[in-house]
């Protein structure tokens, strides 16, 4: 199936000249991300609002911005599509955010841990230049095999890449030395 819909993509471009949204940039990502080695640095699933309420607990969810139940539903179909297209995860990392967690946990890929160093800075501005260094060295020191999926916040992903991503997007990178390349992006749009 993957190898019609890539042929279609590239038959829209050739004989129509219609670049296909972004099915084709997907398909060449999905692919790269079945042979492992890289690293997906994806954002939280839909978790409405911005930043989280005055009074906001790290230990207690219910103070906390969490995934409506269309997040959790896209989570739970992000992990299916992983699964689907035999995507090799090898280790899952999470920021301590609840709808992180939440997020990894309902993508069912594997144990997810924990970590402070992919916890969102948005409040916390003074903590941008450490987690995002923390961040980098994990991602450039992976190597597989398999996958390394790392889900955290848009202000962590920004930092790192310098663009904004929507909830349950992933950028897709390669570990090159001490940096990365970008491969890809992935979304359900």
């Amino acid at each position: 199936m993957p190898i019609l819909r890539t042929l279609f993509c590239t038959l829209l471009v050739g004989i129509l000249g219609i670049p296909p949204s972004n099915a084709y940039a997907n398909e060449t990502t999905w692919q790269a991300l079945q042979e492992g080695g890289l690293v997906i640095l994806m954002r939280h699933a839909l978790a409405p609002g911005i930043g989280d309420p005055a009074g906001f607990e790290l230990s207690q969810c219910d103070t906390q911005r969490n995934l409506s139940a269309q997040g959790r539903a896209q989570a739970e179909a992000i992990g299916r599509s992983f699964r689907d297209r035999d995507v090799p995860i090898a280790l899952v990392y999470s920021s301590r955010w609840c709808r992180a967690l939440e997020t990894a946990e309902l993508m069912a890929l594997g144990r997810v841990e924990s970590t402070p160093w992919l916890d969102s800075f948005f409040r916390q501005r003074s903590e941008r230049d450490d987690r995002t260094q923390a961040a980098r060295e994990h991602i450039a020191a992976w190597q597989g095999p398999g996958n390394l999926l790392l889900v955290t916040h848009q202000v962590n992903i920004t930092a790192l890449t310098g663009g904004g991503v929507s909830s349950g997007e992933m950028i897709v990178v390669r570990p090159t030395g001490d940096s990365f390349q970008v491969v890809g992006r992935l979304n359900d749009k």
